[in-house]
């Protein structure tokens, strides 16, 4: 899922390029939106901004507030929570808000975060053509789910009776008396890594039982507790599962070139420049 979020000031018209966008995007794919709410929105009153994300094409919408969340269903959501979500059935997300939030944005206004793709002064004046290949250009969204999503989806799923999943996520410590580690960052060799994830899922999906791989390593900032890195592996038996999981993230991360900071709370460092 390809996720960009719309910034700005409330009269740069932001709603407005999230309509735009996703009219456009509908044409191509399952499009859900995210709109950042200061109040719980009342559904049946025309003309609000989740609505007017329907109306254009969106497919499903999310709405969260910064306390507690909200959803159409009454349930708490954040933010990663609602984006998960869209992950398992949707090919693009907007997101509608979120200026201090790490994620590719189209800035409207002068507003906007560090990773910012697109910029205009207001909505009128954002070509949808570059809207549409900005989104295009980022990283895909993954999650667990949808990533067992996706291999469920498989033409061999008939002969298919195991799923085995590996998630490595952001340790805080070793032992108790640990220095916290805050945050990890990751920096991939662009071009290198994706070709070297590619032939390693071609490598593992080519074992006899095995109908489908999918590997996804986060990128950026993941702070302690988050998730980094996702093996999925759709088998015949859980015996060929088990072994083509743990092989997969043992070359991962022996073979694709990703470069990971470590920030605790006395010091940063590389990890490959480490000793201790």
């Amino acid at each position: 899922m390809h996720v960009i979020a719309i910034v700005g000031p409330s009269e740069s018209g932001k709603t407005t390029l999230v309509e735009r966008l996703t009219d456009r995007l509908s044409e191509r794919g399952t499009v859900g939106t995210i709109k950042h709410l200061t109040c719980e929105p009342d559904l049946d009153v025309e003309g609000t901004d989740t609505t007017r994300h329907r109306e254009a094409g969106a497919a499903l919408t999310v709405g969260v507030s910064d306390d507690a969340g909200w959803f159409a269903t009454g349930e708490d959501m954040t933010l990663d929570d609602a984006l998960d979500r869209l992950a398992v059935s949707c090919e693009y997300a907007i997101v509608e808000g979120y200026s201090e939030v790490d994620l590719p944005q189209i800035a409207l206004g002068g507003d906007g975060g560090e990773d910012v793709r697109l910029s205009a002064p207001e909505a009128d004046a954002v070509d949808i053509d570059d809207a549409v290949a900005a989104i295009e250009a980022t990283d895909p969204y993954e999650c667990l789910q949808s990533l067992v999503a996706e291999v469920k989806a498989s033409p061999r799923e008939d002969r298919a009776g195991a799923i085995a999943t590996f998630t490595g996520r952001v340790r805080a410590k070793e032992g108790p008396d640990d220095d916290s580690t805050e945050y990890l960052e990751f920096e991939r060799y662009d071009g290198v890594a994706q070709e070297r994830m590619a032939t390693l899922r071609e490598e593992l999906e080519s074992r006899e039982g095995v109908h489908e791989v999918r590997l996804h390593h986060r990128t950026g900032v993941v702070e302690a507790g988050e998730d980094i890195v996702f093996v999925v592996v759709l088998a015949g038996h859980r015996e060929e599962a088990f072994r083509t999981v743990e092989d997969g993230i043992n070359r991962l991360k022996d073979e694709v070139p990703l470069f990971k900071k470590e920030v605790t709370v006395s010091e940063t460092f590389w990890a490959h420049q480490h000793q201790v």
